[in-house]
């Protein structure tokens, strides 16, 4: 029987390359579990996702299309998935892009024996924060399984 990842819910530290974007107004969240993983590592497996949420980002993406939304990585850019690599240094990965509604990235940071997850987002207008409401559930669910599925990478 394999050990259930303690997830916590916890602010990035002030280090975090996504804190440079905070403005009031935005939002920012942030999830950390035991792991000895590099922030690349963790972004791999993390964003490895299971065929549930894959099956809510098609459907995301059927929804999104008509309204110009992304739906898809532009092909020559690096990145993890669906998300453009936008900085990457020693024990932190940064992912996201800039759209018409919002801007958003993901930080992953590893210092050996944690893995902090953040996302930050900056609605454009009430596009933007309706989105932002519509989706927030499923963020959660989705970045709560992808930490999971990094602390028993581990395990």
């Amino acid at each position: 029987m394999t050990t259930k990842p303690r997830i916590l819910k916890e602010k990035l530290p002030r280090t975090a390359w996504l804190w440079q974007y905070f403005k009031a107004g935005d939002f920012i969240d942030g999830y950390a579990v035991a792991s000895p993983l590099s922030a690349r590592d963790a972004a791999d497996i993390g964003f490895r996702m299971p065929g549930w949420a894959t099956a809510l980002l098609k459907l995301r993406n059927l929804a999104v299309r008509p309204f110009g939304l992304r739906t898809e990585r532009p092909e020559d850019m690096a990145g993890i998935g669906l998300f453009p690599i936008e900085h990457e240094r020693s024990g932190e990965i940064v992912l996201g892009f800039d759209d018409r509604h919002l801007n958003f990235r993901i930080g992953i940071l590893g210092d050996g024996t944690m893995i902090r997850m953040g996302t930050w987002v900056r609605p454009h207008n009430i596009a933007g924060r309706l989105y932002l409401a519509c989706v927030m559930p499923f963020h959660i669910l989705i970045v709560r399984n992808a930490m999971a599925r990094i602390g028993r990478a581990t395990a």
